[in-house]
């Protein structure tokens, strides 16, 4: 039995590479890269690419073909969390005293206060392969769109609902909140930016198989 549970975890085969489905999108995957919150590639990320299941795909298509018309394409931080990912972020938090990008990401909390207060958790949604982060590309201007705050910034500024940006600002996060929800997608109470498929596939398997497309074709 164990040894089945662990074969599933690291069992790819109802995932794909996302830009296989959305050919236009733009990645951007911050955890491959240093500039994330940490400031190291996080454990499991071998390769700069957005791995999805095959339903959230097939959903993030409809969003981006509704989004293309009005002028936006989409661009990927991150999608597929391996769990070993996550338990980089839990070991960080609790072993390790380097707080180097605290004044990008976290300038107004403790590190510990980025897992009492919920924006980090042991368990991630990403890790089910079903939950995106974000934004809007303007096609018309070349740039990301303006949100009012930046992606992976832990505090109140990022919360969906959060009205002291422009009015500007807080209608495109709602452009892109709605074309998500109208495609079957759930929004997340403390960040714009991250959405989860309704019906996900996998709403309690955790996987473990790192980001590589290469993994994918084995």
């Amino acid at each position: 039995m164990k040894t089945s549970h662990i074969n599933e975890l690291n069992d790819p085969s109802g995932f794909v590479l996302l830009s296989d489905f959305v050919p236009g999108i733009i990645q951007e995957i911050r955890y491959f890269s240093t500039y994330n919150f940490i400031g190291d590639r996080i454990t499991g990320y071998e390769e700069p690419c957005a791995i999805i299941t095959k339903e959230a795909a097939r959903a993030l298509k409809e969003a981006s073909d509704e989004l293309m018309v009005k002028g936006y394409r989409l661009k990927i931080f991150d999608a597929y969390r391996p769990a070993t990912a996550v338990k980089h972020f839990i070991l960080w938090g609790i072993e390790d005293t380097d707080i180097r990008m605290k004044p990008y990401f976290y300038p107004d909390l403790e590190k510990q206060e980025l897992f009492s207060k919920g924006y980090i958790a042991k368990q991630s949604s990403h890790s089910r392969g079903s939950t995106l982060d974000l934004t809007l590309f303007d096609m018309k201007t070349g740039r990301e769109v303006d949100m009012g705050g930046p992606f992976d910034f832990f505090g109140e500024l990022s919360h969906p609902d959060f009205r002291g940006i422009t009015d500007e600002q807080f209608e495109n996060r709602m452009i892109l909140q709605r074309a998500m929800t109208r495609n079957g997608f759930d929004t997340f109470p403390y960040e714009w930016w991250h959405f989860t498929l309704k019906d996900e596939p996998f709403p309690d398997t955790y996987f473990e198989f790192p980001v590589s497309s290469s993994y994918l074709r084995k």
